[in-house]
């Protein structure tokens, strides 16, 4: 059984992995609250050069993806004030709109921008939140998405994630017949995507650092797995680990000092913590007749979350981060893996089997109860948004492979892809330092 499970798996991810594969991601709404709250985004004014963005339309682009709002249609606006004296609130109730966004851009050589913004509650006829800006042209976009943050938080009382990134793992089919391996990351809104790393044989498993700052990843570039730690902005990276046998599944601890990784160095996969300062090693697992894989710390870096097929199927156990008695988490379905936990620590998501299908699930730790929130059958690695509404996960449409995320309510579904286009392996990075 183990070594069925174990073929299983690296089957399961060397057949994704095969799939023809480029990094554009578009977002699209497949399903959103009823209960979606209208707000009119109004065209920002402009004066001088012509910005290299729409700031508003980014803004709007932003909130409507995640389905808790429903922006005023351009043609539906009643006028266009870019400040508070232009605005008459009277009429704006009668579009039913809660909040109205206004703001002005200027700028006077194209290179630097200033950049206002008000946010007015229209039933009291009161400013809620208002910002000024100065920007070089190049940052006008990520500048868009703080604004969206701001708005989110203000309005929902919840962090906004529109200024995080994704790291996703794609393959393509380059012009010479060979393929091309690449580690990506874009906004998360799928734009700006962005080559970490490339290379002609399989990468997999990424995973951000607390700090946002670096991913580890696995490599097979040099015949085996192999994982490294890329630092994001030089580009600077190190192996560390190279073990004989299986190196795989790395994940970051809550205070960014340790990896917690499966190895298969002694002859099974088990989990072991990784102390990246001094390369020292502590065994966590020690189950001769199991796989132990997909650790995950929790929040409090007290204990790891793992997948282990101990009890005949694959089911997800804790354990003390020092090693000690592991306790099975999981008893509803005899397939339960890949797991994530929520920001607080509250939920975790995973990948429920049932029926040879593979479905993304959620489970409440404090009351055991699981929630389904799939449909398609073919879902797997679950990621959780840095604010833990969302959560991010591949599947499959129509023989594509594609990104999802659904919320953590399963009542808003999304999908980012572009037609044609197939990405794999996604992990959400942690909200800006």
């Amino acid at each position: 059984m183990v070594l069925r499970w174990m073929q299983m798996m690296l089957a399961t991810a060397m057949m994704l992995l095969s799939w023809q594969t480029h990094a554009v991601l578009k977002i699209e709404i497949t399903g959103g609250s009823g209960a979606a709250l209208p707000i009119a985004i109004v065209p920002f004014g402009e004066t001088g050069m012509t910005p290299p963005e729409d700031i508003a339309e980014v803004i709007k682009n932003d909130l409507a993806s995640t389905g808790r709002f429903a922006p005023v249609d351009e043609g539906d606006l009643i006028s266009r004030p870019t400040e508070q004296s232009q605005i008459n609130f009277t009429d704006w109730r009668l579009l039913r709109s809660e909040g109205l966004l206004i703001g002005k851009v200027s700028s006077q050589d194209g290179e630097n921008y200033q950049v206002q913004f008000q946010l007015f509650d229209v039933y009291k006829g009161e400013q809620l939140v208002g910002k000024r800006y100065n920007v070089p042209a190049s940052g006008m976009r990520n500048l868009a998405h703080q604004i969206a943050d701001i708005v989110y938080e203000t309005l929902t009382g919840e962090k906004g994630i529109f200024s995080t990134r994704l790291a996703f793992v794609t393959q393509i089919n380059a012009t010479d017949g060979n393929k091309r391996y690449a580690l990506q990351i874009s906004d998360a809104d799928g734009a700006n995507p962005r080559t970490v790393l490339q290379s002609t044989q399989p990468i997999m498993s990424p995973s951000w650092s607390p700090d946002g700052e670096q991913l580890s990843y696995v490599s097979f570039e040099n015949g085996n797995t192999e994982i490294f730690v890329q630092q994001m902005r030089s580009g600077q990276r190190k192996s560390v680990a190279a073990f004989d046998g299986i190196n795989s599944a790395p994940v970051w601890s809550p205070d960014g000092r340790k990896l917690a990784l499966t190895l298969s160095k002694n002859g099974n996969p088990e989990i072991y913590v990784l102390e990246l300062a001094s390369g020292d090693l502590l065994r966590i697992t020690n189950n001769s007749q199991a796989i132990d894989t997909e650790p995950v710390w929790t929040p409090d870096g007290r204990n790891i979350i793992f997948t282990s097929d101990r009890g005949g199927n694959p089911q997800i156990y804790k354990v003390p981060a020092n090693g000690g008695r592991a306790e099975r988490l999981t008893f509803e379905g005899g397939y339960n893996a890949s797991p994530d936990l929520s920001p607080d620590g509250t939920m975790m998501a995973m990948v429920h089997g049932t029926n040879g299908k593979y479905y993304i699930a959620v489970q409440d730790l404090s009351s055991g109860s699981v929630q389904v929130l799939t449909e398609n059958g073919r879902d797997e690695s679950p990621s959780f948004a840095p604010n833990g509404r969302m959560i991010l996960y591949a599947t499959e449409q129509k023989g594509n492979g594609v990104l999802a995320a659904v919320s953590v309510d399963g009542r808003i579904h999304q999908r980012l892809s572009e037609s044609g286009k197939k990405v794999r392996e996604p992990a959400w990075s942690p909200l800006d330092q």
